[in-house]
């Protein structure tokens, strides 16, 4: 997860309130209970020591969610009375949550709005394609391709009079689908789509996806169902799921390879709190690991007013010349500090690693 669109919360001083509220459910009561839920958090936020103009702006943002259609949900991020951010989820919250502390409480998104990959998917038959981008927060039109309309079906005689015709229907349906795939590369190329799904027959897939380039052979995927099928929409968000485990995955595979010693003792990697403030401070951090269920994610931890001011005691930041401290999240601190020196972040689910639940792959060791 690119960690830039979070700057905003770290260009002021906290304290922060963080609210995540889920806007996936709707029925007739829908607006008297978002209208109970804000209501609700905002005592929630008060009873934790929030001022009070902070309690009002959430609400207010809270509020206008009344009669939102947004299909997941919504995080505010607020302090001093105004709501700094308030990024759309690509995921439903467990459950509504507003927390108060010297640091916003960004861990979440890293599953409820990190990974949301952009898929094109393309409605392919023998006479062209039709594209729409899809992400977890909607869908849009992306445009597509008209190719030969004419000769584009066999016919049913076996007359040798009739090789020719039988010929120019399979011309036609190769120049087409070599028009859809030349037109499929351009629209990756330009919406920057993480897969792409083709949705058709059985053989206008497969000539499709023949004729794309080489370099999107790995972001090709296949819905079995077609496009008047209930079932795609699941078929869309299983290749998306699929997508982001395997990314995951990777990072985790990477982050293993890493953390083995080479022969001077030093690794690429890094796990547990106290190894991660080291390399924080040193600007080291290439991409945090977080296992949001794991001890070390809200392990206390220290920060000064700048992101690379953190430590595992508060004494230590007195010795670094840090006269004003106060303790925060593990995980939230080592965002901020990440965030700031354009690190990423990856939400991880194994139960064993890192261990902890946090841990680092760095720039240098």
């Amino acid at each position: 997860m690119d960690l830039a669109f979070l700057h905003p919360l770290y260009e002021h001083q906290g304290p922060w309130a963080s609210v995540y509220v889920d806007t996936s459910r709707h029925t007739a009561d829908t607006p008297h209970e978002r209208h109970l839920t804000a209501r609700a958090l905002a005592q929630d936020l008060a009873g934790q020591g929030a001022d009070e103009a902070t309690c009002r702006a959430v609400r207010q943002a809270l509020e206008e969610l009344e009669h939102s259609s947004e299909p997941h949900g919504r995080a505010f991020f607020a302090r001093a009375g105004e709501v700094v951010l308030d990024p759309p989820l690509a995921r439903s919250p467990a459950r509504d949550s507003a927390h108060w502390a010297p640091l916003p409480h960004t861990a979440p998104l890293l599953e409820l709005a990190g990974e949301d990959p952009v898929c094109v998917v393309a409605h392919v038959d023998r006479r062209g394609a039709h594209f729409v981008l899809r992400t977890a927060l909607g869908r849009q039109d992306a445009g597509g391709v008209t190719g030969r309309q004419w000769p584009v079906h066999r016919t049913s005689t076996a007359d040798w009079s009739e090789r020719h015709f039988q010929l120019k229907v399979e011309n036609t349906w190769e120049h087409n689908a070599a028009e859809i795939a030349d037109a499929l590369s351009v629209c990756q190329e330009e919406t920057g789509a993480d897969l792409l799904i083709l949705v058709g027959e059985d053989r206008e897939r497969r000539a499709v996806r023949e004729r794309l380039p080489r370099r999107l052979h790995d972001l090709v995927a296949e819905a079995p169902h077609g496009p008047g099928s209930r079932l795609l929409d699941e078929d869309v968000e299983a290749v998306r799921a699929e997508h982001v485990r395997q990314r995951a995955e990777r990072e985790l595979s990477r982050f293993l390879a890493a953390r083995e010693s080479g022969e001077d003792g030093r690794t690429g990697a890094v796990e547990g709190v106290p190894a991660l403030v080291e390399a924080a401070r040193e600007h080291r951090i290439d991409e945090l690991l977080i296992r949001l269920d794991a001890p070390d994610a809200h392990r206390e931890v220290w920060i000064g007013e700048d992101p690379d001011q953190l430590a595992v005691r508060r004494t230590e930041l007195t010795i670094l010349g840090e006269q004003r401290s106060w303790s925060a999240r593990a995980d939230d601190a080592l965002i901020r500090s990440a965030a700031a020196t354009g690190a990423a972040a990856v939400s991880v689910g194994s139960a064993e690693t890192p261990v902890g639940g946090l841990g680092a792959l760095l720039r240098w060791s």
